[in-house]
């Protein structure tokens, strides 16, 4: 074990690293151990996070621009990224099998630029290796920026208080490694690590859900703004404006599929493996998976969690729309990179 400073274990988390998407998959077993490109890859992070998402007021709009935008491009962070990575507080039994714990899945850029640049970072981190979960665990110390205006987070994390006082509280953020890949797969946020003083305290907050996950604002602008590819394309993509017409199809289709009845952020069903799916990035992050499930018709679900496929309209209907978002992602995403 090497310990770099940082936030306190506060008790070990259970893994069985290969009940989820990313995972320790059986045919890595003979890979050799990545131990020291980890340990670089935590240091190198760390760092980059600090950079570029410093400690600021936790209501600094400028300084969360600066973050979100360079989290969403190429970084170390995201170049240590999983393909599918799950989210989600820290189970509030120090000892709960992260199986047995409620997370949501996330593409990379989603998880980078809508998720972790909430957080402010002072480069305080320690890495160790947790023999039990045969995962890489690397902790960092940060803080929340609970006081920016309410269209700047992904979706109302007030409608849990329980979980938005965690949000509000955390002090570390947890960052699971598979150890033959050296991917970051698992992410957590947590209000037991010791906050350093370089890391800015945020005085709680106690909004009121008023039940909508999506809004307008008083100018007419629909919120929460960050997740209508407000930083995920440049504005001169030129598939941006067919994009946000397409997904308003999907919207439609997928409210007619019953979609709304799983694939929320209150998780109703609940499912272990939460896929949000309400708004246009969070859609354009698991549109493949979406499209692979209706095609397999493993979903909608019923009540009790059993497969219901759609009537043949509807799945077609689906399909079509989900196709044409899912084709002007892959080509917009095509368009970044190139640029």
């Amino acid at each position: 074990m090497r310990i770099a400073g940082g936030c306190a274990p506060g008790g070990a988390l259970l893994l069985a690293a290969a009940l989820f998407a990313g995972g320790v998959a059986a045919a890595e077993d003979d890979l050799p151990d990545l131990g020291e490109q980890v340990e670089r890859m935590a240091s190198e992070v760390a760092l980059e996070l600090q950079r570029v998402c410093p400690p600021a007021s936790p209501a600094d709009q400028a300084a969360f621009d600066r973050c979100r935008r360079s989290l969403f491009g190429d970084s170390a962070l995201r170049r240590s990224l999983a393909p599918r990575l799950l989210w989600g507080r820290r189970n509030q039994d120090a000892g709960a099998l992260l199986k047995d714990t409620n997370l949501t899945q996330f593409a990379p850029d989603v998880f980078a630029g809508l998720y972790l640049a909430l957080f402010m970072f002072s480069g305080e981190h320690s890495v160790e290796y947790v023999e039990r979960e045969r995962m890489y665990l690397i902790r960092l110390q940060s803080a929340f920026r609970n006081r920016l205006p309410p269209g700047q987070f992904p979706y109302p994390f007030w409608h849990d208080e329980a979980k938005w006082g965690v949000y509000q509280a955390t002090n570390c953020i947890l960052l699971w490694v598979n150890p033959k890949t050296a991917r970051i797969v698992i992410g957590q946020f947590t209000e037991r690590g010791e906050l350093g003083s370089t890391v800015v305290a945020t005085q709680p907050l106690s909004p009121k859900f008023d039940g909508n996950w999506m809004w307008m604002d008083k100018e007419g602008r629909i919120q929460p703004r960050v997740t209508l590819f407000d930083g995920l394309f440049r504005q001169d993509n030129p598939y941006l404006p067919k994009l946000e017409f397409t997904y308003r199809t999907l919207a439609l289709r997928m409210r007619d599929a019953q979609c709304e009845n799983c694939h929320m952020p209150n998780n109703p069903l609940p499912m272990r493996r939460l896929l949000i799916m309400h708004t246009p990035a969070h859609a354009s992050g698991e549109i493949g998976r979406l499209m692979k499930a209706v095609r397999e018709d493993r979903m909608p679900l019923d009540e009790t969690g059993i497969e219901q496929p759609l009537e043949p309209a509807l799945k077609r209907a689906l399909l079509e729309s989900g196709g044409a978002f899912e084709a002007l992602v892959k080509a917009a995403k095509e368009w970044e990179a190139a640029q």
